[in-house]
């Protein structure tokens, strides 16, 4: 059985969720503890416990310890299996942070899993769906992966409602070499906002700011849908995506009461610039996702922003299950993997 320390690192849920996946990929058991030790609410929260449950029935796993508060739990996994699997994160649990546990053993399946996911679409401290779909699917799709996801409903805090299903089809990942990302090509966006905030034309008011300073940047027209949606909550936010010749970088930002349409386009566009200064074909968000995936493919090299904490603690992660080794540049921000 395989030991995970929950409080190396960041100490976050990333963590267990890559523990889960990887779990289920492998067959291997684990146990991890200390989880999310030395947070103000250690411990899994209703968050964690949607996503281990989600990995569980793919693969009709075994669970010691799953419960609110918990700090360790010992998952013995199943053989994963194909079909439909339905899941409530809860109220507006984020769906991204579920189908990240997921998209990693999905794609190990006989032919194909069909995923329902009700909860939050665009909450903090989580990638947004609209994320997943337009820069990280894309970008897994580079090393082999097969998949798609649809957005049914969105879904706000605090009462969430959004609705996803993402097909996931067995996929060969392969390895990757990506060092540069050639120029830009495209700067598109999604604003996504709850319709009770039409009259204030929230939307239109981020996508004029958004249009302005990006074309300014970039020197390329952006192209940004406006969509008003049927919700439970108010709230919404801004995707934004540039397409280069080799990859894609992602930013979004979303409304707060506290702040104007303005300053919420202000800061999506302002971390967009950002990643783009750095000269990497990879965003801080998706640096971290993607290294489980060229760990499974046994080797690569990718070119980074910055060593996030996130990416440190996931590669100790990822090192306990596959017989991989990680080394990161730290002067060029280029993580190499290769077999051991």
């Amino acid at each position: 059985m395989i030991g995970i320390d929950g409080s190396h690192g960041e100490a976050g849920g990333q963590i267990l969720r890559t523990a889960v996946a990887l779990s289920a990929v492998t067959q291997q058991p684990c146990h991890v503890f200390n989880i999310r030790k030395g947070r103000c609410n250690p411990g899994l929260q209703a968050q964690h416990l949607a996503g281990v449950k989600a990995v569980s029935k793919l693969c009709d796993t075994k669970i010691e310890g799953l419960k609110i508060g918990s700090e360790e739990i010992v998952f013995h996994p199943g053989k994963i299996k194909d079909g439909l699997i339905e899941i409530d994160v809860g109220t507006a649990g984020a769906i991204s942070l579920v189908l990240q546990s997921l998209m990693i053993p999905a794609i190990h399946c006989k032919n194909k899993i069909d995923i329902k996911i009700a909860g939050g679409t665009m909450v903090r401290w989580a990638p947004t769906v609209g994320y997943i779909q337009n820069v990280t699917l894309p970008m897994l799709r580079k090393i082999g992966y097969r998949g798609e996801i649809k957005i049914l409903n969105h879904g706000f805090y605090p009462k969430g409602g959004g609705l996803v299903e993402a097909i996931i089809e067995k996929s060969e990942i392969k390895p990757i070499e990506l060092l540069k990302r050639g120029k830009a090509m495209q700067v598109k966006g999604t604003i996504t906002v709850s319709e009770n905030l039409q009259g204030k034309k929230v939307a239109e008011r981020m996508e004029k700011e958004c249009k302005e300073r990006l074309f300014a940047f970039y020197k390329i027209k952006p192209e940004i849908e406006i969509n008003y949606v049927s919700s439970l909550s108010t709230g919404g936010g801004v995707d934004l995506y540039v397409l280069y010749e080799e990859a894609v970088l992602g930013s979004n930002a979303l409304c707060d009461i506290k702040k104007s349409a303005e300053k919420v386009a202000d800061e999506a566009v302002n971390f967009l610039i950002y990643q783009d200064k750095t000269n990497a074909p990879l965003d801080e968000y998706m640096e971290d996702q993607i290294l489980p995936y060229i760990a499974l493919a046994g080797s690569g090299k990718v070119k980074v922003p910055k060593i996030t904490s996130h990416t440190r603690t996931n590669i100790h992660v990822i090192e306990q299950f596959l017989p991989v080794k990680f080394v990161i540049n730290e002067k060029e921000k280029i993580i190499y993997v290769q077999n051991v």
